[in-house]
């Protein structure tokens, strides 16, 4: 049961974790760690405080400290479609998944494609976020000069996801034309959805020829097909490589994909960086038969061999980081049959869970979670000392637990839309404490509502 306290203003203390196993960058080693106002003061396997200070003194032993988790992908609803979620509220679920920062789509309402809409988000955000916050600048045909104005030092990049092109419903990677100005003129990070509409659109019609209005969920991955991917971003990596703009693909879905990426360069080398989500990793269409609407994505699940091939692709650092793509809607949004039920679910709380419940299985280290979740977010991005556990850093931190079960039910989903496909689902490890900028916002089920995110930072080059 997840308790909660009056929203506070101001929660800092200066705190202590004693005897916590530390993972970072590729090390496990326990060790203190002092965190002082709002970073890491000090590291160190013994650290004497003067006992008269003021200071909260927290026993990690049996603990796993890890960064606190950067999602580069989220849906957080704000402002337009609050009926679905919040930035409060998604933000809360995300702290109590160990997720410390997030980066949001532009496919609210309206949509975020003027730097006056982009501000009016990031303040949103500085009144209401409990975790650290960043917002892309959504991309159309109309607002290219727009595009180029982008602050790189204080905006995560921009992106078409959840967009269209234009009133056609059409997605951007099926306009070569302007990804080539697009691409060749900006320095922004360029965070593209990347699906062949043509293709997309063929397999509607025949599959709506053969079943009408019932067609069946497992048909979703034969819609949104293997095919439609690649093509779309064969086409993609083509324009991206000639004009060497700074290119980030969102969710993809197929080893196809994943083997188009290099691993043979530094991931500060990198002009094109990927990424695979936690539904992509952890469902195949096998399981559309009791799942249904529920995992309906766009791109779609797809078959078990994509989803092996796309974690292999992870752990060979083909594939860079790992993102939630978390997309609540209403519960009687996802009801009705295939073309009513909207393609999108929340994520955002259970990734870090599912993530520890995969290493349980053997199938990725604690420290390639760590690597994938928040060091490379970091490293891509190039934010500004967060993404690692450095003293002078950011205090961005989860202490997790492996081995305290538990299952997600609806008393202890705190989405706004109140379900999860991981419901029902039971997990090995859970958050046991949240820290950001330094403060203990989430605490052993007790949860300190602190309004407490701040701005993320970036370096101007990308």
């Amino acid at each position: 049961m997840i308790v909660y306290k009056e929203p506070l203003k101001n929660n800092k203390m200066n705190t202590i974790i004693r005897n916590a196993t530390i993972i970072n960058e590729g090390k496990i080693f326990n060790s203190d760690i002092f965190i002082k106002n709002e970073r890491i003061e000090k590291i160190s396997s013994s650290i004497s405080i003067d006992p008269q200070s003021n200071f909260h003194e927290i026993n990690g032993e049996n603990l796993h400290l890890i960064p606190g988790m950067i999602d580069d992908q989220v849906h957080f609803r704000e402002p337009g479609l609050t009926h679905k979620a919040t930035i409060f509220d998604e933000s809360k679920a995300a702290i109590a998944g160990g997720v410390t920062s997030f980066m949001d789509m532009p496919n609210t309402i309206p949509n975020t494609i003027t730097l006056d809409l982009l501000e009016e988000k990031f303040d949103i955000a500085s009144k209401n976020s409990l975790a650290n916050y960043s917002f892309f600048m959504g991309i159309c045909q109309d607002n290219f000069e727009e595009l180029l104005k982008v602050d790189n030092e204080k905006v995560c990049g921009i992106s078409d996801d959840g967009l269209y092109f234009n009133n056609e419903n059409s997605i951007i990677a099926n306009h070569p034309e302007f990804l080539e100005k697009l691409f060749s003129n900006s320095n922004s990070l360029i965070a593209l959805h990347s699906e062949d509409e043509h293709i997309v659109n063929q397999n509607l019609a025949k599959y709506s020829k053969e079943y009408g209005e019932n067609i069946p969920f497992s048909m979703h991955a034969k819609i949104r097909t293997e095919e439609a991917c690649i093509l779309a971003t064969e086409r993609i990596l083509k324009i991206a490589k000639r004009t060497n703009c700074r290119l980030h693909i969102l969710h993809l879905t197929t080893g196809h994909e994943a083997n188009l990426m290099e691993n043979n360069i530094p991931l500060s080398k990198k002009r094109i960086t990927s990424e695979v989500c936690i539904h992509h990793l952890w469902f195949n269409e096998d399981d559309y038969e009791s799942k249904g609407a529920m995992i309906k994505w766009n791109p779609s699940i797809k078959s078990k061999e994509n989803q092996k091939e796309l974690l292999k692709a992870l752990l060979d650092n083909k594939v860079d980081i790992i993102a939630s793509d978390h997309a609540p809607h209403l519960i009687s949004e996802k009801k009705g049959n295939y073309r009513q039920s909207m393609s999108g679910g929340p994520l955002v709380q259970h990734s870090l869970s599912a993530l520890l419940e995969m290493h349980h299985k053997k199938m990725i280290s604690l420290a390639e979670i760590v690597q994938k979740t928040s060091h490379n977010v970091a490293e891509i991005y190039k934010i500004k000392e967060r993404g690692y556990i450095r003293e002078g850093y950011y205090a961005d931190l989860a202490l997790i637990d492996l081995h305290s079960p538990w299952k997600v039910s609806h008393e202890n989903i705190l989405y706004k839309c109140g379900w999860s496909p991981f419901d029902e689902v039971c997990f090995q490890s859970k958050v046991d404490k949240t820290f950001v900028n330094g403060s203990l916002i989430y605490d052993n089920g007790i949860f300190k509502p602190t309004i407490n995110g701040k701005r993320l930072l970036f370096n101007k080059d990308r």
